[in-house]
């Protein structure tokens, strides 16, 4: 074998082998062309690199961090009600308390005083130590009352005011507590002492009248009565979570109307909907269905254990077979 046959290399090992001279050719550029954009730093100040960057930065854009508390400060007079933010800019304020300015001014706010300017958001004492010498408020913006016109025409015609008032005082129909009626539909005038609602019959305007109820308790009541078929004794209210105990003394039953649910015919859903019905009961009452047929006398409920007697007295008056 010749020496030469040492050093010979297939065509494609010759390009893998340039391939990646040349990549490492890319990778050595590369890095010395990032070192020349390296921040040089002096190491012998801890502060010498943020200061390279801020100078770096100041240098591609218009950074400055000390912009707000290096600037030139002017004082001259100004009304904070008319000042443009050019103006309030050159007298120290930052860009968000110009902007808080305008949104006061925007929705119909009035400086009318110095102390008025001292209530902006975000300004501090040292600013308003500074500014308050040079507030002035334009007197366009101070009540109309206080024109001259308007106190003269007042202290001429005080007296004519108070005569006709005098006068108006003398007529008959002069009922000082009783200028506007009162709104009995908003605000129903409230049952006395000894007066009673029939729970049986009755609707939310009436239940209002009660000492206690409002809108909220009246739909409360009529809708819980709906629910057990009917109000057969006042104590039922006591079932209300909460129910205002002073209200009580107001209510009778006269003619109870009940409706009666019928424990063959609904479903386990329709039963455990009635309030003296629970989701155990009624799965009770189901399987005694499916196991033994219809029910005929509430009895039958009494020999299981979710039905005791006075559960069973309860349920009574509002079921049939």
């Amino acid at each position: 074998m010749k020496l030469k046959d040492l050093f010979y290399l297939q065509k494609s090992d010759r390009k893998a082998i340039i391939f990646l001279l040349a990549l490492c050719a890319f990778i050595v550029a590369g890095i010395f062309f990032i070192g020349k954009l390296e921040i040089k730093t002096d190491h012998s100040d801890p502060f010498s690199a943020e200061k390279s960057i801020l100078k770096h930065r100041s240098a591609n854009s218009n950074y400055s961090p000390y912009t707000y508390e290096n600037r030139h400060i002017e004082l001259f007079p100004f009304d904070p009600n008319t000042a443009d933010s050019t103006a309030l800019r050159r007298l120290g304020l930052a860009r968000f308390q110009i902007r808080n300015i305008y949104r006061y001014r925007a929705k119909g706010g009035v400086y009318r005083s110095p102390m008025d300017f001292a209530r902006l958001y975000g300004l501090t004492r040292k600013q308003f130590r500074q500014l308050e010498p040079y507030i002035k408020i334009s007197p366009d913006y101070m009540p109309a009352s206080t024109l001259p016109q308007v106190v003269s025409y007042r202290e001429k015609h005080a007296e004519e005011i108070r005569r006709a008032y005098e006068q108006f005082k003398k007529e008959d129909n002069y009922e000082p507590y009783k200028k506007y009626d009162r709104d009995t539909v908003r605000f129903p005038i409230k049952i006395k002492a000894g007066l009673h609602i029939n729970l049986a019959q009755t609707d939310t305007s009436q239940l209002k009248k009660v000492p206690g109820i409002g809108s909220g308790w009246a739909r409360t009541i009529i809708s819980y009565g709906r629910r057990l078929g009917g109000y057969i004794a006042v104590g039922q209210l006591r079932e209300i979570d909460g129910f205002p105990e002073e209200s009580l003394p107001y209510f009778e039953i006269r003619n109870p109307r009940i409706d009666k649910i019928n424990l063959n015919r609904l479903t386990l859903n329709q039963l455990r909907r009635h309030p003296y019905i629970n989701f155990y009961q009624a799965k009770q009452i189901c399987e005694y269905r499916r196991l033994k047929g219809p029910l005929t006398n509430l009895s039958q409920l009494s020999i299981l254990k979710e039905f005791p007697p006075e559960a069973i007295n309860r349920l009574k008056p509002y079921v049939e077979f």
